[in-house]
Parts: structure tokens; sequence; C-alpha cells
């Protein structure tokens, strides 16, 4: 489609400059003035006459440019992009980021699609594509009417895996498994796309999230020492996150998922050791993350509204229902993430968090604290960890040693609308997987 709204704009100019040389031409094969004897002495009428008469084409002429430039114009911005001092330059059209759905059994993905298609800026570069497992026929019954807005795909094994006995009652975990790798396969391999950014079937997306997916990209590709973008914050619940920093995004050791963008890359990368079930903690494992971090905002693009799945609930009721979901349009691809690269991510963090005032849990608890903040609790222990997020309300459970949201082990929140670094003593230095 860019392709050739870029060919009618060079027809426009092509033709825009082939007039103006006819009515040169035309100029040129005019008489000259004063040769009246030619045609019988009524040169000086016609001629004013012509005169008159080629100063209305030239108004109408004028009109038409003005015309054409207006749309060439207005065209513009579908052959130019910014460069990395954010200033627009003529180039290739911008990268296409498709959204997978991975969907299965839930009739209620037509929420998931309905909020995707409404907010989507542009179908040619937000292409949406649902991979269906479970060959559910209701569930494909909605997807299919959508029609052309989206391309439906269907995992075509729908077979039992043989797993161990004990294992039987993971059935749903191996099963979801094989369907991210057929669908991942289907997008890099089959359909060629370079990035891809995936979402479940119950999830409902912010009116942000693709200009939130847009500005992340150049930095996911350059920067590697991250692996992915996730929409998600774990402890993202109201009252835990600053309503006033809509546009505030972290780095985080811990693996969000839940929306998340990964390069091609990546996945061949992972592919061939993608584990048999338990995808997401396999992520969360020290070989497959490699000290990488992934980046992830203050308050969430996605909300979850999926009681009912193979987790049977783990942590809705308790967490998941209670996240707020951005409300807020923020202009991302016209700020300056330039904050995000590794390197002086880690000072200014680790800046603001060790020279924040120390308090203890009972200060926190009890309301005892002065000051706007922000400040810094300690933990020292993996029992201490749990005790302290319980207490305060944030998830205390640890995947490989990483808490959820945390970055060099220290998690961000607030609590009674101030601001808490729960953090290990000054010197940290890695993760201890033990602590799971």
């Amino acid at each position: 489609m860019l392709r050739k709204r870029g060919s009618a704009i060079l027809c426009g100019v092509f033709l825009f400059v082939a007039w103006n040389a006819i009515v040169v031409l035309y100029l040129w094969g005019r008489p000259l003035p004063g040769r009246e004897e030619m045609d019988g002495g009524r040169g000086g009428a016609d001629l004013a006459g012509d005169v008159i008469h080629m100063a209305e084409a030239f108004e109408a002429e004028l009109e038409m440019q003005r015309k054409i430039l207006l749309q060439i114009q207005g065209h513009r911005s579908l052959w130019e992009q910014p460069n990395e001092n954010g200033a627009s330059r003529i180039g290739p059209p911008q990268v296409v980021i498709p959204i997978l759905v991975i969907a299965c059994n839930r009739v209620t993905v037509k929420r998931c699609l309905d909020k995707l298609l409404e907010y989507r800026p542009s179908a040619e570069l937000y292409p949406i594509i649902v991979s269906q497992d479970c060959g559910h026929a209701e569930t494909a019954q909605v997807i299919g009417s959508y029609g052309s807005q989206v391309t439906h795909l269907k995992q075509p094994d729908l077979s039992d895996i043989a797993v161990r006995p004990e294992h039987k009652k993971f059935q749903g975990y191996y099963k979801i498994s094989r369907h991210y790798r057929w669908a991942l396969n289907q997008v890099f391999n089959s359909l060629s796309h370079s990035s891809v950014v995936i979402v479940e079937d119950d999830l409902e997306v912010a009116p942000d999230f693709f200009e939130y997916f847009r500005s992340l990209h150049p930095i996911l590709k350059s920067d590697l020492s991250l692996w992915c973008v996730s929409a998600w914050n774990d402890n993202g619940r109201d009252g835990y996150v600053d309503p006033g920093k809509a546009d505030l995004l972290y780095r985080t050791d811990f693996f969000p998922g839940l929306g998340w963008m990964m390069l091609k890359e990546l996945w061949v990368e992972l592919e061939p050791k993608w584990p048999g079930a338990f995808w997401d903690d396999w992520m969360r494992q020290p070989d497959q993350r490699r000290d990488r971090a992934c980046i992830r905002p203050e308050i969430s693009r996605t909300l979850t509204f999926g009681r009912k799945g193979v987790s049977l609930g783990q942590f809705y009721d308790k967490y998941l229902r209670y996240i707020k979901l951005n409300s807020e349009f923020v202009p991302f691809t016209k700020l300056d993430l330039a904050y995000l690269k590794e390197e002086k991510y880690k000072e200014i963090f680790e800046k603001q968090v060790y020279s924040a005032h120390l308090v203890k849990y009972e200060e926190v608890q009890r309301g005892q604290l002065k000051g706007a903040g922000p400040f810094c609790l300690h933990y020292s222990s993996k029992d201490g960890f749990k005790v302290l997020a319980k207490n305060l309300g944030v998830m205390e459970d640890l995947k490989s040693g990483v808490p959820r949201t945390g970055y060099r082990g220290v998690v961000s929140f607030l609590s009674r609308g101030r601001r808490i670094f729960l953090a290990p003593p000054p010197g940290w230095s890695k993760y201890d997987p033990t602590w799971s």
C-alpha cells in the first residue's frame, strides 16, 4: 500500500512538471504582436482575447498546481521517518510490527481484538495475526467474523502430548508451549517478519499500546543487553503506581510477559531449545535470560480479564484483577528514551535507590514516613524479602532468584503515595538462583 501511494505521489510530480513544459512550448509558438495584416487587421482584438483567455487558463492551472502540491505535502509522511536525533529524513517505510494473538477456546477474544482494532493506527504497519489452538468452533467463528482485518491461523496438531504420569494434570501447559512454538515459527519463518508483539486472548490493551512498542523497537534492536519489551507491571495495581507518571519506564531483570515484543534474532536463539511446557518460567532461567533485561512501564499497557485458564486463576483474585490499565496517551515516539540504555540507566537508577532515605518496615507500616521520599527498605535474605513483600502488598514470589519487576534486586512501587525501593544492601552483584 505504501509503495502504491509513493508511486501516485511521483506521478503527481511528473504531471506537475510536464504541464509547465507544455505551457512554455505553447508560449514559444505564439505569433509576435504587430502582425495584424495576417488576420485582416483583427489581430489586436484577437490578441487581447487570447491574452485574457491565457490569463484565465493560467489562473486555473495555478489552482490545480496548488492542489497537487498540497497532496504531495500531505503524503510526505509516508516516505519520511525520524532519524536517531528525531529529525525527519527521506527513507524506507517504517518497520512492520505484527501483533500475534494467541487464542484457544475463549470467545471473549472479541474483547481483545476489538480494542486492538480500535487503537491500531495503521493496518499496514501493525498486521494482526490470530493463531488459534484447541479447534474450538465458537471461538473460530468469532475470529472469522473480523474477515480481512485479521489473519486467522489454525494450529494443525491438536493431539494430546505424551507426558510423564505425574505431569498429566499439566497437559494444558504442554499444549500451550507447543502452540507458541508453532505460532512464532509462522510469524518469523513463514511470514518473514523481523519482530512481533505477543498478546494472549484475555488481554485488553491501552490507547497508546502501539505507540509504546513502536518507540521502543529501536532500543530493543540496538541494545544487546535487552531481550524484550513488555507492556506489563506485575506490581501495577492501583495505589502501587504513580498515576502522574504514565511516561515512566524501567529496565527489569524479570521477564514479565503479558504483552511483549521480541526480535527474530532472539527466536533463532530460543527455538532450537524451546521447552515442552512452562515456557514463561523457562524464559526466566539464567541459561535463557543470560543477564539480559526487559523494559516495562510504570503503568501497564495491558490488562488481563481471563480468570479461567490452565493456571486456574493463580494470582488473579489477589493481584491481577486490580492491575491499573493506562488511559492516558503518551507520545513515546516523540520522547527521548536514551536513558533506558544499560550503562546510563544503571548509574542513574542505583544513585536514586541508594541515595534515598533508609527506613524500617515499621515506619512504612505505621505511616510514619516524613517527607515526600523516595525511601529505601533493605532486605538481605530470601525469607526477608518474602516477608517484607507480602506485608507491603507486592508480589513475593521469585523465579531463579529474581523478584517480579526487580532490577538488580530492587523492586520499586508506591506505598501510601510515597515511592519505596525494596532493595538489597549496596554492593549487590548477582541473583542467587536458589532463592525460588
